[in-house]
């Protein structure tokens, strides 16, 4: 049953304009730069915090000699405020879309490996059934793309729900897990090779996803717990076509599901490493806000995408 005090404050007290100075305060850290953001007067801007605060009964922001932080009241606000007007511009984008004959927009993200395999076959389930739903494509970290699923920016991610505190503000519905491969250039001093030892592999140069990856955690525990330095030679990148011209033109090494790379593996371009480090990835799958009602567009990418996923299990 709804809190009667949760609709008078939505009804009585909210404003449009405190939520875009909510979003542009956690942008900005800044009252002055919030304000400018918001096409409002930094008085005005003051007010409309000051009037919020008093209407929460709580602190929102912490006023610092250079700037304002959100205290954790305030971060639960920032949030909710990002996916409010999101909803808001989603609204709109959806009756203009109608009104010029569109069907609708769906903003999916994905990790590195569905975005090469499953997610194309399923954007073009989609499109042979509705060829005018717009789809935009995000290919990023689990970490950063569930946080733009809750601020409203995606629709749904093909990924990992990495934080747990946020676990119960998503429904995750998991698909496949990935094994990984240590692949490497034809060729490689390293191929062919079946006395392969990690104290090898941590002196060649590395291809490795960004910090804070799941892939790169097990990988620096890899290293560590065998009582090695993590490789001093690497790029961080999880573009693949960057990681395929590396590989080609250097003795690089990266850690990757087969599928990702199977024509340069095919044609002799690229060839797998003959040691086993036990790399398997958690399961990813699909990631959508619990309780959120979605686009027709968006409802049809998510069938899309499980008919694709169940069609790889059979």
């Amino acid at each position: 049953m709804p809190d009667p005090r949760s609709d008078r404050f939505v009804r009585s007290h909210l404003k449009t304009r405190q939520l875009v100075l909510l979003v542009e305060l956690g942008r900005h850290g800044s009252i002055l730069h919030a304000a400018q953001a918001a096409n409002l007067t930094q008085p005005a801007a003051s007010k409309l915090l000051a009037d919020l605060e008093h209407a929460l009964g709580v602190k929102l922001f912490e006023r610092l000699p250079r700037g304002v932080a959100p205290t954790w009241y305030g971060e639960v606000m920032i949030r909710r405020a990002g996916a409010a007007l999101a909803e808001l511009d989603a609204g709109h984008q959806e009756v203009m879309e109608l009104l010029s004959g569109l069907s609708g927009r769906v903003a999916v993200g994905s990790v590195l490996t569905p975005s090469t395999t499953l997610l194309p076959a399923a954007v073009v389930a989609l499109k042979a059934r509705q060829p005018r739903v717009h789809v935009a494509i995000t290919v990023d970290t689990s970490k950063l793309m569930t946080q733009q699923l809750q601020n409203g920016e995606l629709d749904m991610v093909v990924g990992r729900v990495l934080d747990s505190e946020s676990a119960a503000q998503l429904s995750f519905e998991p698909l496949i897990d990935e094994p990984h491969s240590l692949i490497v250039r034809a060729g490689h001093p390293l191929a062919g090779r079946d006395d392969l030892s990690l104290q090898q592999l941590a002196r060649q140069s590395w291809i490795l996803p960004p910090s804070g990856s799941i892939l790169r955690d097990r990988l620096t525990s890899l290293f560590l717990t065998a009582g090695l330095d993590q490789p001093q030679q690497a790029v961080e990148t999880l573009s693949l076509p960057v990681i395929t011209s590396l590989l080609a033109q250097s003795d690089m090494v990266v850690a990757l599901p087969e599928e990702l790379v199977k024509p340069y593996l095919d044609v002799g371009l690229l060839t797998v490493l003959r040691m086993d480090l036990g790399l398997r990835m958690d399961a990813y799958g699909i990631i959508t806000r619990r309780g959120h009602q979605l686009s027709p567009g968006a409802e049809l990418m998510l069938t899309c995408l499980r008919d694709e996923a169940q069609k790889r299990l059979a």
